[in-house]
């Protein structure tokens, strides 16, 4: 019986077809490049949406992280924001990191790299990641992944998560909070359209 393909499958076995999408992303029209077998390949997706609307602008400057990129929306909204940056395009899905390397060729953002995560150097310290984390791989995984990246954060930097609300933002936000290390505070940033977007800031 075959294993149900998701778009956080490291090598998507359905066709790779490409499609043309033209989005708006933080004021900015843009023609970009998708696929079957990666994440919202038809259109952009509402918590995204929600995201790119409510976060501040990125710092201008440093290393910045889309965690799940996808076909790359939120890492050409940063590359967009702060050409002066580095932005780390990372996802399990070769698919994804693919497109994601095409549109940002595409739109001349020299700044993208498009890695896996062990490709991240360790000592990268990150000053912005935003992210619509993959909910679906399961809490453990979905812990696993930010108690790895979120101690990243650069002093006075900042993470944006963006999380369904009926799909545990609520009790995600309790994790954090009782979990993270010490000089890593978070809270709530925004709420819309039955999504959290919750803030991981460095105070120390």
């Amino acid at each position: 019986m075959r294993v149900p393909e998701h778009y956080f499958s490291a090598e998507p076995a359905s066709p790779a077809e490409q499609r043309t999408l033209h989005v708006r992303l933080r004021g900015r029209d843009v023609e970009v490049s998708t696929a079957g077998g990666v994440f919202s390949p038809s259109r952009l997706d509402l918590g995204t949406q929600v995201l790119l609307r409510t976060v501040p602008d990125p710092p201008p400057e440093g290393e910045l992280l889309d965690l799940g990129c996808g076909w790359g929306p939120v890492t050409i909204a940063l590359a967009q924001a702060s050409p002066r940056a580095r932005v780390w395009a990372v996802d399990v899905n070769a698919r994804a990191l693919d497109l994601t390397a095409r549109n940002a060729g595409r739109l001349g953002l020299t700044g993208v790299r498009t890695v896996q995560p062990d490709d991240v150097p360790e000592d990268v310290r990150l000053a912005a990641i935003w992210s619509n984390p993959p909910i679906r791989v399961g809490k453990a995984v979905l812990h696993e992944m930010l108690d790895r990246w979120l101690p990243r954060l650069a002093d006075g930097g900042s993470a944006y998560l963006v999380v369904q609300r009926n799909l545990g933002a609520d009790s995600l936000a309790k994790h954090l909070a009782a979990t993270l290390p010490a000089g890593l505070e978070v809270e709530r940033a925004a709420s819309a359209k039955g999504f959290r977007v919750l803030r991981v800031t460095r105070t120390a």
